[in-house]
């Protein structure tokens, strides 16, 4: 049987409906119209498919950093800030709405003989309209400005930590990968190795005890290997969540190795390799001054604090309302106008908001000092973290990784031989896997550390702004 694919129904659907929009219906055509109806409310069951992400199952960080943008929750609800601080600055724009209104008085409505409704009383049209004075408009949209532009850092912070988080899943998903082969493979040379000792038992080499130790010991091997998927089960969870997957339990695998490639500023510069970083810190505090979205937010929010005040000074000025209009007196014509003025007869116009703005500008001011510090601690313990994983790896590479790897080999083609003794073996077998993981372990930290720096500079983990 042939199905029509989903997206290409969904099309096809649309295509017809724009045909007959497009083309008028006349009410005498009942069968398009009903071609309308029914494709109209077909449309409208069919799942909005742009809210649910697409994962592959073996997936780049670059794919991931993609998707988990447009996938994730949290970044989605951060995004609303900006449409926020734009509505706040569409209003702030606006200005006082005039205000009509009709009054009557003196109409009799009782006696022998009613007048008439527009010569029997004192009809009034008035049209009031309060004006801003002292610039109160243009200082609350520079205030409403500032606002879009502490949004838009916001957001764009919330998107470098998130890359950040993404990041750390990704790669905590990729060690656990790792760990999960190094012990499938001991679990396979220990089997190997049983299968071995099993052959020679039967000639009468070994003793049985022997084989049955082996056979003990395989449990722990085994066991190595569920708890190293239960670790990749979990880290497949978190980095599927952040994803914004609808379906925890999918397969999923990082292709990324753990091996860091350099890292580079978005002019091409060279910050850090996996050997230690290559540019002066304080180079990199300069850029991350000019990168950094929350060090603009807290500049920004520091400028709209400022907005803010200049705003409450302005209020001290009273606003001035004109209002003019019509009067019908018994038949009498006649035009009004009056002009009204707040006097500040008990004190001055507005004193808490303009102690209020000074606490604010203060706070902000406070507020960036403290971001900025921040960023320079965040900067220098990236930097001591990215040298210190380095060389942990070139130490472990250069002299334990070899050496263990060196005496594994030695070991088990001695035990082969009947020239070792198995618990020498084994001794060596378990060694050797410590060794392995906590390489993987050591190239984890590394990759994090340089994912860490370009984050603290403000760039992307692939090392773009």
């Amino acid at each position: 049987m042939c199905k029509t694919p989903r997206r290409a129904l969904e099309h096809r659907l649309r295509l017809d409906i724009e045909l007959l929009i497009h083309d008028p219906i006349p009410f005498s055509s009942p069968m398009r119209f009903t071609t309308l109806f029914f494709c109209t409310l077909f449309l409208l069951h069919i799942p909005a498919s742009g809210q649910d992400a697409e994962i592959p199952e073996r997936l780049t960080l670059a794919d991931a950093l993609r998707i988990a943008e447009v996938a994730n929750a949290n970044f989605r609800a951060a995004r609303n800030l900006l449409e926020i601080a734009e509505a706040d600055a569409r209003e702030a724009a606006s200005r006082p709405n005039p205000e009509i209104a009709v009054e009557g008085e003196e109409y009799s409505i009782f006696g022998p003989n009613v007048p008439s409704f527009l010569n029997g009383q004192a009809l009034i049209v008035r049209m009031e309209q309060e004006i801003e004075t002292a610039g109160r408009r243009g200082h609350r949209m520079k205030a409403a400005d500032a606002g879009i532009g502490v949004a838009r850092s916001e957001v764009a912070d919330e998107l470098r930590r998130l890359q950040l988080e993404v990041s750390k899943a990704y790669f905590q998903l990729a060690l656990a990968q790792a760990n999960q082969t190094t012990a499938r493979a001991a679990l396979k040379d220990i089997e190997r190795v049983i299968n071995l000792t099993e052959a020679r038992f039967k000639v009468g080499e070994v003793a049985g005890t022997e084989l049955r130790r082996l056979q003990v010991e395989r449990l722990h091997f085994f066991d190595e290997v569920l708890t190293t998927e239960l670790a990749m089960s979990d880290a497949r969870v978190v980095l599927l969540n952040l994803l914004g997957a609808a379906d925890l339990g999918q397969q999923l695998e990082s292709i990324d190795p753990l091996e860091p490639p350099p890292l580079r500023s978005p002019d091409g510069g060279l910050i850090a390799t996996g050997e230690g970083v290559t540019a002066e810190v304080n180079s990199l505090r300069r850029e991350a001054a000019s990168i950094r979205p929350d060090l603009q937010a807290a500049r920004l929010a520091r400028e709209r604090a400022e907005a803010e005040m200049e705003l409450q000074h302005a209020m001290r000025a009273p606003n001035v309302t004109f209002a003019w209009g019509y009067r019908r007196d018994f038949g009498e014509h006649a035009m009004d106008f009056e002009v009204s003025i707040p006097i500040p007869l008990f004190g001055s116009l507005n004193p808490a908001g303009v102690q209020r703005a000074f606490a604010e500008r203060r706070r902000a001011q406070a507020l960036e000092r403290a971001e900025q510090m921040a960023v320079d601690t965040e900067l220098q313990k990236a930097a001591n973290a990215v040298d210190s994983s380095a060389k942990r790896v070139r130490y472990i590479d250069q002299e334990y990784l070899r050496s263990s790897r060196e005496l594994h080999d030695l070991i088990q083609a001695s035990y082969h031989l009947g020239e070792t003794a198995l618990i020498d073996f084994l001794d060596v077998q378990r060694e050797f896997i410590v060794t392995q993981q906590v390489r993987n372990q050591a190239l984890y930290d590394l990759r994090i550390s340089l994912i860490e720096m370009a984050a603290a500079v403000g760039i992307r983990p692939t090392g773009k702004p």
